[in-house]
């Protein structure tokens, strides 16, 4: 496993051992990144929830964004998301949180331009992440959120203000994008000429 594109292009990522992590293959990582762009996703600020390795978060900073917060309640794992930080360069521009993502929403800060949602595909409680999500403000005014599931699991139609805009299988993992469009905002997520704005400690 390694980071597909960007500034940290072809560096290899450490997957934690023995433990039931599902990392986001690359090939799958490539299909989601591709995807954002055609749908002209260009984030400043990126949220991974159950980041697992941090692969996908990483692969944001590595293309452009200037900040990104991981959130995963296995310390080996959240361990494992610092090391990858460090090997790609990016420990400035990212922020683990070692708690439950149903507990992650009050200690960040929002908006985020790019939300992904990667839970465990036979796991639980998913439907109160959604709606945490829904009733919280981590949902900017242009925010697109990527869920990774199980391909025989059937992704919602709409998560709060997010409506499902597209779904891909990618052997046995579905993907689904869900966008909120707000006429008024010309940006995603704020961008900045310093990235140091958006990366501000907590």
């Amino acid at each position: 496993m390694r980071v597909i594109a960007g500034d940290a292009r072809g560096r290899p990522l450490k997957a934690p051992r023995g433990l039931r992590t599902r990392p986001t293959s690359d090939l799958l990582r490539g299909a989601i990144f591709s995807m954002l762009a055609s749908m002209g996703v260009n984030p400043q600020r990126v949220l991974d929830l159950y980041a697992g390795t941090g692969a996908l978060g990483i692969e944001a900073l590595s293309r452009g964004a200037a900040c990104a917060d991981f959130v995963e309640r296995n310390a080996v794992a959240c361990a494992v998301i610092r090391e990858n930080l460090e090997r790609t360069g990016f420990s400035g521009r990212g922020r683990v949180h070692c708690i439950p993502a149903e507990r992650a929403f009050g200690s960040l800060t929002p908006p985020y331009a790019l939300v992904f949602l990667d839970p465990p595909y036979a796991g639980s409680g998913v439907e109160k992440i959604f709606e945490a999500l829904a009733q919280s403000t981590l949902l900017g005014a242009q925010t697109t959120l990527v869920y990774e599931y199980g391909r025989r699991t059937a992704p919602p139609v709409s998560i709060g203000p997010l409506t499902l805009v597209k779904t891909r299988i990618h052997g046995d993992s579905g993907v689904s994008f869900y966008r909120r469009s707000d006429p008024e905002a010309s940006v995603h997520g704020g961008h900045t000429d310093d990235k140091r704005d958006l990366c501000r400690p907590l």
